[in-house]
C-alpha cells in the first residue's frame, strides 16, 4: 500500500473531487467529525472559516490518499480506520475535525483522507514536520502486523542496493493533468525525448526528431521549452531523462543554431500546435474515412452521464421540496402551539377572575350586616381592596403574558434563523451540484478526447510534423559587419552588393596567364560601378524573429533608389572603380617597372603582378622586403598631420575621404 498526503488549500475544489462520480465507480462518503455540515462542501467551508478568523495558516488541509495493492486483496474497512487512527496518532491529528471518503475506480478501492489542521481550543495549526518519514514508520508498522508486501524503498531491512533503487516518482498535479488530456505518462514522454536526444548528432536532426514526436522547440521562462499538440509546456532539461546531461549542455548544444532569441515564444508554439491540431482533426486516411475520428459511445456515454447527473439533481430537488413542506410544518405547528399557550393563559386568568367574583359573592354580607358596612364605610373599604386585588392579579397576567411573548418570539427567531440556514444549505448543495455536473462533464471530454488521441496514435505510427520556420533563419557569425557597423548604412549596402558579386565570379587564372603571355589585353569582367544614387535597403520591421533594421540584407529585401547625385560629382561611398590589366602589369613587372597607376584608382585595389613577383621571390608586401612599396609623398604628409600637436583654440574638422579637398 502506498500513502500519499500533501497540505493545501482551496478546501471546495478538493470536494469537488472527492464527489467526482464520473471518474469513480462508486463514491461513499463514510464519516465527517467536528463540522455542522453533514456533506463535504460545507464540512470544508466551515474549517476555512476557522482558519482564517482564528489562524494566519493558508493551507488548513492535510489530505492523505491510501492505496492498497489489489494483488494482495482488499482492506476490510475496520483496517482502513486502524491505519487512519494510527496516522493521526503519529502526526499529531488525534481528534482534529476529519472527512473519511472511499472510491472505487477501475475496480480498486481507496481510500481519501482529510484533516482540518486548525485547533479551535488553542487558535493555533498543527505543526506537520516529517509527515512523510512518519507515514512510512506508520506504513511498515501496519503492513508487518497485517502480512502485506510494500514497495521498494519502505523496507529498511533490505541490502543497500535495493534501498537506493527507487520506483517511479509519483506525478505532479500538472502531469496528472497532461496525462489525462493526453493519455501519455511523463515516462513516455522522459522515453521519446531522449531517443531524440540520443539519436541525434547536429541540432537540427534532434528538432526534427522532436518535431516527428509532435513537440516545438520554443522558449519561455526557461531558454528551451517544449510545447506538444495539446498545448501543454515542459522544460526540455527535465524530459531528459539521462543524469549524464546537464542544462549546460542542452544549452550548448542548442545555442550555436537555435539561440534563445530566434525561438517562438509559447504563445506562439501554441497557437502553432492549434492549428496543426485543426490540421489533424480534418486529415483523412487512406480509405477517405477521418485519421481521427469520435469515440462509438461518445452520446451513449453523454447519455448515461446525464442521465446519472438527472437522477442526483432529482433527489436534490426532492430534498429541497421535501425540506420546505418540512419547515412549513414546523412553522405551522409552532404557530398553533404559541396560540394555544396564549389562549391557556388567558382562559386561565379568565376563570381565576371568575372564581374570585363568585366567592366574593357568596361571602358578602346581608341584611343588617350590608346596611351597618354602607353606613360606616366599610363596605366601601372592603371594594376598594377588591379592587386592588383585581389590579394586581391584571398586573401578574400582564407579566406572564408578555414573558410568554418574548419567549415564544425567542423560539419563533430560533426556527426561522434554522430554516434560513437549511435553506442556504440547501442552496449551497444544488451550487455544489452545479459544480460537481461540471467537474463531470469536464472529465468525461478529457477521457474521450484521450481515448480519441490514443486511437489516432495506433493508426499513425507519429503525428504530424510540427515544424516551424523560423525568423530570421540561423547564421554564422559575420566578422566585418562588425568592423564596419560604424560605417554609413548605403556606404555598407553598396559594400556588400559587391562582395555579393565578387563571389559569384571566380577569377580564372589559366585564361589569365594565356592570355599575358600571348600578350592580350582582356576585357574587364565587371566594372565596380554604382548606378547614379545612393541605395538602401528596406528591411521588415517586427517583434522577436524579426529581421533587425541595422542587421545584413536579407534575401528577400527591396532596394529603393533615392537621393539622385551627379555622375560627374561622384560619391566617396559609390565612386566607379576602374578595371586592371594583368597582361600590362605583367610586363612592367617583367621590366623591373612598378604598375603604372591610373585615375582613379582605388588605394586599396589589389596589384596582382607585383603580389606574384613577390611570391615568386618569396617575398611579401606585408613582410617589408625588397619590393614593399614605400610610403607616398601624400600618406608622409597624413603623418606629419596626425604627430603634429593639435592647436586646443582651434574646433576640429573631421577629415573627409576625399583627398582633393584637403588640398
Amino acid at each position: 500500500m502506498i500513502p500519499f498526503a500533501s497540505q493545501r488549500a482551496n478546501g471546495q475544489d478538493l470536494a469537488t473531487h472527492l464527489q467526482n462520480a464520473q471518474d469513480n465507480e462508486r463514491v461513499d462518503l463514510a464519516h465527517v467529525r467536528g463540522a455542522i455540515a453533514r456533506d463535504l462542501h460545507g464540512a470544508f467551508a466551515e474549517w476555512e472559516v476557522q482558519a482564517h478568523a482564528l489562524t494566519r495558516c493558508q493551507k488548513y488541509l492535510y489530505s492523505l490518499s491510501v492505496n492498497p495493492d489489489p494483488r494482495q486483496g482488499p482492506l476490510t474497512r475496520a483496517q482502513y480506520f486502524d491505519y487512519i487512527g494510527r496516522a493521526e496518532d503519529r502526526l499529531g491529528l488525534a481528534g482534529q475535525p476529519r472527512a473519511v471518503v472511499f472510491h472505487v475506480k477501475d475496480g480498486r478501492e481507496h481510500c481519501h483522507v482529510v484533516w482540518s489542521r486548525i485547533d479551535a481550543e488553542k487558535g493555533r495549526a498543527v505543526q506537520l514536520s516529517f509527515d512523510k518519514e512518519k507515514l512510512m514508520a506508520v506504513t511498515r508498522e501496519f503492513a508487518r502486523e497485517h502480512g502485506l508486501t510494500l514497495p521498494k524503498g519502505y523496507d529498511r531491512d533490505r541490502d543497500r542496493e535495493a534501498e537506493t533503487e527507487r520506483g517511479p516518482r509519483q506525478a505532479s498535479l500538472y502531469e496528472q493533468h497532461q496525462q489525462n488530456l493526453s493519455g501519455l505518462t511523463q515516462d513516455q514522454r522522459r522515453t521519446a525525448v531522449t531517443d531524440a536526444w540520443r539519436g541525434a548528432d547536429s541540432p537540427q536532426a534532434f528538432v526534427a526528431a522532436l518535431s516527428q514526436h509532435g513537440y516545438i522547440l520554443a522558449t519561455g521562462k526557461r531558454p528551451y521549452v517544449l510545447v506538444d499538440l495539446d498545448g501543454n509546456m515542459n522544460a526540455l532539461p527535465k524530459l531528459i531523462a539521462d543524469k549524464q546531461v546537464r542544462t549546460k549542455d542542452i544549452r550548448a548544444f542548442l545555442g550555436t543554431a537555435y539561440p534563445p532569441e530566434s525561438l517562438p515564444s509559447v504563445e506562439e508554439a501554441r497557437t502553432l500546435a492549434a492549428e496543426k491540431t485543426a490540421a489533424l482533426c480534418n486529415a483523412k486516411d487512406d480509405r477517405g474515412r477521418e485519421a481521427i475520428r469520435e469515440p462509438e459511445d461518445r452520446k451513449d456515454r453523454f447519455a448515461e452521464m446525464q442521465r446519472r447527473q438527472a437522477v442526483r439533481r432529482k433527489e436534490a430537488e426532492e430534498s429541497r421540496e421535501r425540506l420546505r413542506v418540512r419547515q412549513e410544518t414546523e412553522k405551522q405547528r409552532q404557530e398553533r402551539r404559541h396560540a394555544g399557550e396564549r389562549k391557556s393563559l388567558k382562559a386561565a386568568y379568565l376563570i381565576r377572575t371568575r372564581d374570585i367574583r363568585a366567592q366574593r359573592a357568596a361571602n358578602a354580607p346581608r341584611g343588617l350586616a350590608a346596611f351597618l358596612g354602607r353606613v360606616t364605610g366599610v363596605e366601601a373599604i372592603r371594594e376598594r381592596v377588591h379592587r386592588y386585588q383585581d389590579w394586581k392579579r391584571y398586573q401578574a397576567y400582564e407579566v406572564r403574558a408578555e414573558d410568554v411573548a418574548e419567549r415564544q418570539r425567542r423560539e419563533k427567531l430560533d426556527l426561522t434563523r434554522r430554516h434560513e440556514m437549511q435553506a442556504l444549505d440547501m442552496a449551497r448543495t444544488i451550487r455544489n451540484l452545479d459544480k460537481l455536473d461540471a467537474r463531470e462533464r469536464r472529465s468525461l471530454q478529457a477521457g474521450l478526447e484521450r481515448q480519441r488521441r490514443e486511437a489516432a496514435r495506433q493508426v499513425m505510427p507519429y503525428v504530424p510534423a510540427l515544424t516551424l520556420e523560423l525568423k530570421p533563419p540561423g547564421r554564422p557569425a559575420r566578422v566585418v559587419k562588425a568592423m564596419t557597423r560604424h560605417r554609413h548604412g548605403p556606404a555598407r549596402a553598396v559594400t556588400d552588393l559587391d562582395e555579393k558579386h565578387a563571389l559569384k565570379e571566380r577569377l580564372d587564372l589559366n585564361r589569365d596567364f594565356d592570355a599575358a603571355a600571348q600578350g592580350l589585353t582582356l576585357p574587364p569582367r565587371r566594372l565596380r560601378q554604382q548606378a547614379p544614387g545612393i541605395a538602401h535597403y528596406e528591411r521588415p520591421r517586427g517583434g522577436r524573429g524579426q529581421y533587425a533594421p541595422a542587421g545584413p540584407v536579407p534575401p528577400g529585401g527591396r532596394v529603393v533608389m533615392t537621393r539622385p547625385v551627379d555622375p560627374r560629382q561622384g560619391h566617396p561611398d559609390a565612386r566607379p572603380q576602374p578595371a586592371f590589366d594583368i597582361a600590362e602589369d605583367f610586363e612592367r613587372a617583367a621590366e623591373g617597372l612598378p604598375p603604372r597607376r591610373r585615375r582613379g584608382e582605388d588605394r586599396g585595389q589589389p596589384d596582382i603582378a607585383r603580389a606574384f613577383k613577390a611570391a615568386a621571390e618569396g617575398q611579401s608586401r606585408e613582410t617589408g622586403g625588397e619590393d614593399a612599396r614605400a610610403p607616398t609623398a601624400e600618406q608622409n604628409r597624413d603623418r606629419e598631420r596626425a604627430a603634429r600637436p593639435r592647436n586646443p583654440d582651434r574646433p576640429h574638422r573631421p577629415r573627409n575621404d576625399d583627398p582633393s579637398r584637403d588640398r
